[in-house]
């Protein structure tokens, strides 16, 4: 899309005033006595929605807003229609751009099934083993794009409003659109998996960092001070985010600004320099260097060829 018209960068909203009372936990998935799977909608911003992990695999469909998608040591931007499959263990969140007091009804579609009812299936069902093996590949997230992304949105939206066979029916449609798509409409997100945790200390560190974080793009983030937000020295700090998040802190930060620059260069006509300072650099030549470092080209190179 050719930029038109001017769009100020929107506020990601204050959740960590709300958060800082709030103890997540690893999400306890409840299981549907009617059903193998659990199909469920929710809003933005919703309790459900933070860094966090299960051991059920998730197929994820954003239907409204744009942001930031978080999957193991994975950062990209989302719009509607993003559809992701995020395997047994791999923490994720999605984090959208929120005017102040806004709430996203129904942004998210979630189906989740446990990984060992579908292995069990397949010990009596053959067919069921093209699903356990889509898991699998799961196991470090995958994006689907294109015509398999659409695809796949209607039949996971399919199974949320069908019950019995018919539900059958577009579950495993869905896993066979899914499992066949062609190579350029499947991606693979995180580089490395994260070590499982069921400590919910843990989990709710990293949201509350997270969301620091987002929160406060344009301006100074600083790591001492996220440190302080969780009540760890900066060296210890450093090990833990590291070792919990998948990349360093800077590292982190540095991307999120990165993948925030590039939608505001796609989807607004703000002149580079302002969305430099947008995302919280001072120093165009700065931001031109570690745009370049992240994306292989220069901001305004990536304007000139954004769809």
């Amino acid at each position: 899309m050719t930029p038109t018209s001017k769009v100020a960068p929107r506020s990601r909203g204050s959740f960590l005033a709300r958060d800082a009372g709030r103890v997540p936990v690893r999400e306890a998935v409840m299981a549907d006595p009617d059903s193998m799977v659990r199909w469920h909608e929710h809003d933005y911003p919703h309790p459900l929605a933070r860094w966090h992990t299960h051991p059920e695999v998730e197929f994820h469909l954003i239907r409204a807003s744009t942001g930031l998608t978080l999957v193991g040591d994975h950062v990209s931007a989302f719009r509607p229609g993003h559809f992701v499959v995020v395997g047994s263990g791999l923490p994720h969140d999605w984090i959208s751009d929120l005017e102040p007091g806004e709430v996203i009804e129904k942004r998210d579609a979630v189906l989740q099934i446990h990984p060992d009812r579908m292995r069990q299936l397949a010990e009596v069902v053959p067919e069921a083993g093209e699903a356990v093996r889509l898991f699998d590949s799961a196991a470090r997230g995958l994006e689907y794009t294109g015509p398999a992304a659409v695809d796949a949105a209607g039949h996971l939206e399919a199974v949320g409003t069908t019950t019995g066979a018919e539900r059958l029916h577009h579950l495993f449609a869905l896993v066979a659109v899914l499992a066949r798509a062609p190579a350029d409409q499947r991606h693979t997100l995180a580089t490395a998996r994260l070590a499982r945790s069921a400590d919910p200390g843990v989990q709710q560190r990293v949201d509350t960092v997270l969301r620091y974080v987002t929160e406060n793009l344009a301006s100074d983030v600083r790591m001492s001070h996220a440190a302080e937000l969780v009540g760890m020295s900066p060296s210890t700090f450093s090990r833990f985010f590291q070792r919990a998040a998948g990349r360093g802190f800077s590292d982190m930060v540095r991307r999120l600004r990165i993948v925030h620059a590039c939608r505001l260069l796609a989807e607004t006509s703000m002149p580079v320099v302002e969305v430099c300072y947008a995302v919280g650099y001072t120093n165009l030549s700065n931001f031109n260097r570690q745009f370049r470092a992240e994306t292989g080209t220069t901001p305004r190179e990536y304007r000139r060829a954004a769809p």
